[in-house]
C-alpha cells in the first residue's frame, strides 16, 4: 500500500512538473525569472500562473484583434512578438501585422518592399523606418515578407504628430486635403483614464498652474491622441477590408496596457471587436518574485521580462544625450504652404 502511494504521488509530481491538468497553482515566490535579456515568462492574468506560449497563443487567437506592448528596442520583447506571429499564423493563415513603427505616409514604401521591389536598405530610408529597425522589427516583417502577410503601417504622420505637438490641433486644418482625408475623422477623441495617466506620467503636478505649461502639455496630449487614433483607425479599417482576418498589432506598451490608448479608442469605435492585450512586466534580478500586484490591470496577459540596462547614470550627460536625439525635430517646420 506504501509503495502504491509513493507511485501515485511521483506520478502527480511529474504531472504537475509538466504543466498538465494536475497542475496546482503555484506562489510567484517559486517561478523561475528570465535568464536573459532574450527570454520571457507568461502569466495569465485571470488564472495569475505561468502558461506556456503555445496556450497563451490559444486564446490570443479567438481575438479579432491582439495588441503585444513592448518596451522599445527590448529583445524580449521583438523575440515574443515574432514567435506570436508565427504561432497565430500556424493556426490562422489570414493574419493582418499592424506596426506603430511605420507611418501610414510610408505604407507604398514598406509595400514596395514586401512585394520584392526593392531591398532592405532602400526601404529602411524611403519608409523611415526606426534606428533599431533591424535589430528589433526586421524578424516580424521577414516572417510576414517570406509568408506574404499584408502588414500595415499604422502610426500618424510625424510631420504631423509633432507639429500638433508644437502648435496644437488645428493644425490639421492647414493640411491639404488628401493629407486630411489619411488621418481619422476623430483625431482627437479621448477618454479621461488616458488623458490622466498621460498627464501624470509626463509632468505629474509640476507646472500644473502655469497656463503655458499647461496649453503646452495639451498639445502634447492632443499629439499622443492623434497617434493613438490613427493606430485605432489603421486597425478598424484593415479588419473591416479584411473580416476574416486576424489583426496582429505591435506597439510601445503606454498605448495598449490596461486597455487605455490605442485599444480603449479601437473599442470605443468598435465597440463589437474582441481585443486581446499582453504587457510587459519588468522583473529585476535581485528581486525574489515579481511586483505583480500593482499590474494585474495592465493586459489578459503579462509577460515578464529583465529590466534593460541603465542608459545613463551622468545627469548632464543624458541631459545632453537627449538634446541632441530631439535637436532634428526643434527645427521641424510647421508651416504649411
Amino acid at each position: 500500500m506504501i509503495k502504491l502511494s509513493l507511485a501515485l504521488l511521483i506520478t502527480v509530481g511529474v504531472l504537475i512538473g509538466s504543466g498538465c491538468a494536475l497542475t496546482q497553482p503555484h506562489s510567484s515566490s517559486s517561478w523561475s525569472a528570465p535568464a536573459t535579456l532574450y527570454e520571457s515568462l507568461v502569466i495569465d492574468t485571470n488564472s495569475r500562473q505561468p502558461v506556456s506560449l503555445e496556450e497563451t497563443v490559444k486564446t490570443l487567437s479567438k481575438a479579432d484583434v491582439v495588441v503585444i506592448g513592448e518596451y522599445h528596442g527590448h529583445q524580449a520583447s521583438h523575440l515574443l512578438q515574432t514567435r506570436v506571429l508565427h504561432l497565430l499564423h500556424a493556426l490562422n493563415p489570414h493574419i493582418i501585422l499592424s506596426m506603430e513603427h511605420f507611418n501610414l505616409d510610408h505604407q507604398d514604401d514598406l509595400d514596395d518592399y514586401l512585394a520584392g521591389h526593392t531591398g532592405e536598405a532602400e526601404m529602411i530610408k524611403d519608409a523611415n523606418a526606426w534606428n533599431h529597425y533591424r535589430g528589433s522589427y526586421r524578424p516580424m516583417v521577414e516572417y510576414a515578407r517570406n509568408h506574404k502577410l499584408p502588414v500595415i503601417a499604422a502610426n500618424a504622420p510625424a510631420q504631423t504628430v509633432r507639429c500638433v505637438g508644437r502648435v496644437g490641433p488645428d493644425y490639421i486644418n492647414e493640411l491639404p486635403e488628401d493629407q486630411r482625408q489619411r488621418l481619422p475623422a476623430q483625431p482627437f477623441l479621448d477618454t479621461p483614464a488616458y488623458r490622466e495617466k498621460f498627464i501624470g506620467a509626463i509632468s505629474g503636478s509640476h507646472g500644473s498652474n502655469d497656463p503655458a505649461i499647461s496649453e503646452r502639455m495639451a498639445n502634447i496630449y492632443k499629439a499622443q491622441l492623434l497617434r493613438d487614433n490613427t493606430m485605432a483607425s489603421r486597425i478598424l479599417q484593415a479588419r473591416n477590408n479584411n473580416p476574416e482576418h486576424q489583426i496582429l498589432h505591435v506597439t510601445g506598451t503606454f498605448h495598449s496596457e490596461e486597455k487605455l490608448g490605442t485599444v480603449a479608442l479601437l473599442q470605443k469605435r468598435a465597440p463589437a471587436l474582441s481585443v486581446a492585450v499582453l504587457s510587459p512586466v519588468f522583473w529585476a534580478a535581485d528581486q525574489a518574485s515579481p511586483p505583480l500586484a500593482e499590474h494585474w490591470g495592465k493586459g489578459d496577459f503579462l509577460y515578464l521580462i529583465q529590466p534593460l540596462p541603465p542608459e545613463f547614470r551622468d545627469h548632464d550627460r543624458r541631459q545632453k544625450a537627449m538634446k541632441e536625439r530631439f535637436k532634428g525635430r526643434s527645427n521641424t517646420d510647421c508651416d504649411v504652404e
